[in-house]
């Protein structure tokens, strides 16, 4: 992986700039309209960092989107991250709110758990009655919401400029001086005035890391979903130049620069990325992106990004993803569409027959990498009128896990008979796919040594 340099930055001669009308880039978000890509076709250099992971916040920004999680669930999910990261470090944090009783004792019972990996930390708005509760719990570190966008300031906050940068650098210090890390939530970084506000509260949040001695984060949130990872957009929606604009004008560390984005164009897992490659160590997720509206950035997704980034796994166990999967559906009762890769039921599943045919020659033909050992996940093959004889073999060796010189070829008489079984159904008008267990039925009369012999679970 390249080694990023942080030792390159500029020190920020920029002071806030309070104007009396809020910027609200109404050439980019003219709302009548879908936003525009401007671009400028300044380039900033990738800067991938030397260490990079993830962090979670499906017990806080993900959980907004579902019926509150039971204290019993938080746990059980929470040691599923902790078995899932396997102590690779790679799922560094996570985070939780603490407003109700429930939410603190949630968090007692995971602090109880005693894991290293994720970390646990809290979230709150920059108040000080939200800083005492995380004193109260004795959590060491916080996420701090700090909306930078004039739409933010402006219309939710009713404030202006200063008066905002001054509130939020007040509970940044009084946290630091309480010997708590603040991670500093830059809400709606996507449409803020980067030069006029951004960077003069980054810079003076740097000042303050620098006086106490102690790291303090920055987050850039996505709020909208509205930034592009392309390179030569113009400011406040390009990925890139957020990144590397946070690193050199504010001297930000790679280990202390996070992304938190959302899907609302499509493009979470990109950006996320981007963040990444630009000089972010740090990028937050969810599990299996829940969140509000469209969702946060998938966490399985961005683990299979490290994966393909960093050229290992480490030694994460991501079978652990079928599970929490499974978890989901059945104890709390959240659907995940069949299509949704890595963990949909579907999503390795093939109906073509001519790709059949090759996952019956060479099963790497048609998969990207081995779903089965890394995922727990056979490729599966689903039957339907356009099968043929490979496609039926093909289900045959995937839903029985038969392997090597052992598998069924689609010369055997035997798949010859099922095909015809199959031919009479759609001929007599069936337009559905031929289900698990029905062709396990008949598999079983033409195949009966493959009774009871172990299954891929039922599509």
């Amino acid at each position: 992986m390249a080694k990023s340099n942080n030792n390159i930055s500029k020190k920020s001669t920029y002071s806030v700039v309070d104007t009396i009308k809020p910027n609200l880039f109404k050439d980019t978000f003219p709302y009548s309209e879908i936003p525009k890509v401007s671009f400028n076709n300044v380039h900033q250099p990738m800067d991938l960092p030397e260490s990079i992971w993830v962090t979670d916040t499906t017990f806080r920004d993900g959980q907004q989107s579902l019926s509150s999680f039971t204290v019993e669930q938080t746990v059980t999910l929470y040691d599923y991250l902790n078995k899932l990261d396997n102590n690779s470090g790679v799922i560094k944090q996570t985070e939780f709110f603490l407003y109700t009783e429930k939410d603190r004792l949630a968090v007692q019972a995971c602090m109880d758990r005693e894991y290293k990996y994720p970390e646990i930390t809290s979230w709150i708005r920059a108040k000080k009655e939200d800083l005492k509760l995380v004193k109260d719990m004795g959590i060491k570190e916080t996420g701090m919401l700090m909306s930078c966008s004039d739409y933010h300031i402006f219309k939710k906050l009713k404030m202006n400029r200063k008066e905002a940068l001054n509130n939020y650098l007040q509970i940044a210090e009084e946290a630091l001086a309480s010997g708590i890390k603040p991670r500093c939530h830059l809400e709606d970084i996507t449409r803020a005035d980067f030069f006029g506000f951004v960077i003069p509260l980054v810079s003076n949040l740097m000042e303050l890391s620098r006086k106490y001695k102690t790291e303090v984060k920055i987050r850039a949130c996505d709020t909208l979903g509205l930034g592009v990872p392309y390179v030569g957009v113009e400011l406040p929606r390009s990925i890139p130049a957020i990144i590397h604009g946070l690193k050199y004008y504010c001297g930000v560390p790679s280990e202390s620069l996070e992304w938190h984005g959302h899907n609302d164009f499509y493009l979470v897992v990109t950006n996320s990325t981007t963040a990444w490659l630009y000089g972010a160590s740090s990028v937050n997720a969810t599990l299996f992106g829940i969140g509000e509206r469209t969702g946060n950035c998938p966490l399985e997704a961005m683990l299979i990004q490290y994966a393909q980034l960093s050229g290992t796994m480490k030694n994460m166990n991501l079978n652990i993803i079928t599970e929490i999967a499974e978890y989901f559906q059945q104890e709390m009762n959240y659907k995940i569409h069949p299509r949704t890769p890595f963990v949909g039921s579907e999503f390795n599943v093939t109906k073509a027959g001519i790709h059949a045919d090759g996952l019956l020659k060479d099963e790497e033909i048609y998969n990207a990498f081995d779903t089965e050992k890394i995922l727990n996940k056979p490729v599966v093959v689903a039957v339907n009128q356009y099968s043929g004889l490979a496609g039926i073999a093909a289900w045959i060796n995937s839903y029985f896990r038969i392997k090597g010189v052992d598998k069924i070829q689609k010369n055997d008489p035997r798949v010859f008979q099922i095909k015809k079984w199959i031919d009479d159904q759609y001929d007599n008008g069936r337009t559905s796919s031929i289900r698990n267990k029905e062709l396990k039925k008949i598999v079983e009369i033409y195949f009966p040594e493959l009774v009871n012999k172990g299954e891929v679970e039922a599509v």
